[in-house]
């Protein structure tokens, strides 16, 4: 059964990741340029006011985070704390792109892409920031770089560019962080949904939130649909497991341009819900920087 966690009204609400420490969600609101911290156990939301889009979060090893912004990545020492540049501002002359979907590996490597608004030249890339800093170009050619996950085992390397309405996996080499051996792992449907971010659980099985989908799905990991769970919300956007058992799937989701009829369908658009699974998730690795 779904639940509502937290009635947010985001604009556009992503990068769930869950603190087992502390036992909070941290998330984004990328439009509202907002970080969330939110007590699922309480409701009680924290939030993080920056100057610009933040296009996910992720919890460093040493404490803090660390995020992508609107052109280059940065670290959060402490809750409250500013953000202090870290690697290259990759994105500083590209107006038309920035920061969106990331994920951190079992090296505690940051695997982030950029979206573009120019969608008649896909130039949207995605890369790896290294824990010293060092930004590496993974492959470009992309619109909206989205659904970045990892096997169990770290060899397998998912990723959507969410127009194609299709989810590639590569092989991927856990000491260097190099991926090859490209093939689809899933093509949906045009006009049902395009996969926007992703978790993997415990059996390698990977859960894609479906923008304009109204669900999420659970995919084996052949890429056969497993399991759908609908959602009150036509815009979820990315799915991550937490709790104590991690057995709790958190989901963010969007509010933003929907007509007033679509509106008046979906009032919690943009909250966050919960839903319970059979299968745990995985202990989401730290960044290392």
């Amino acid at each position: 059964m779904v639940e509502l966690v937290l009635d947010a009204g985001a604009l556009l609400g992503e990068s769930p990741r869950w603190s087992a420490a502390e036992a909070r969600l941290y998330w984004v609101d990328i439009d509202s340029f907002r970080i969330h911290r939110t007590d699922p156990a309480t409701g009680t939301d924290e939030v993080m006011q920056l100057d610009q889009p933040v296009g996910c979060v992720a919890l460093r090893a040493g404490g803090g985070l660390v995020t992508a912004m609107q052109d280059h990545c940065a670290l959060i020492d402490a809750w409250g704390a500013m953000p202090r540049a870290f690697g290259p501002d990759i994105l500083a002359d590209k107006s038309e792109q920035r920061f969106n979907d990331g994920c951190v590996d079992a090296a505690g490597r940051l695997w982030v892409g950029s979206l573009t608004s120019d969608k008649a030249n896909p130039q949207a890339t995605l890369y790896r920031l290294d824990p010293d800093g060092t930004l590496t170009t993974i492959f470009g050619g992309l619109t909206t770089s989205n659904g970045a996950a990892f096997s169990p085992d770290g060899r397998i390397f998912y990723h959507a560019d969410t127009p194609t309405h299709r989810i590639d996996a590569w092989d991927h080499d856990p000491e260097t962080g190099a991926v090859g051996g490209k093939r689809t792992f899933h093509q949906f449907e045009q006009g049902n949904g395009r996969p926007d971010g992703a978790a993997v659980d415990a059996e390698g099985c990977y859960w894609s939130a479906l923008w304009d989908g109204w669900r999420v799905v659970r995919l084996s990991p052949a890429g056969e649909l497993l399991q759908t769970v609908d959602l009150p919300v036509q815009r979820p956007t990315m799915i991550a497991f937490g709790g104590d058992d991690l057995s709790t799937a958190f989901v963010t989701s969007a509010g933003k341009n929907l007509t007033d009829a679509e509106r008046a369908a979906q009032p919690h658009a943009g909250g966050v819900f919960s839903f319970r699974v059979d299968v745990p998730g995985m202990p989401q690795p730290m960044f290392g920087g």
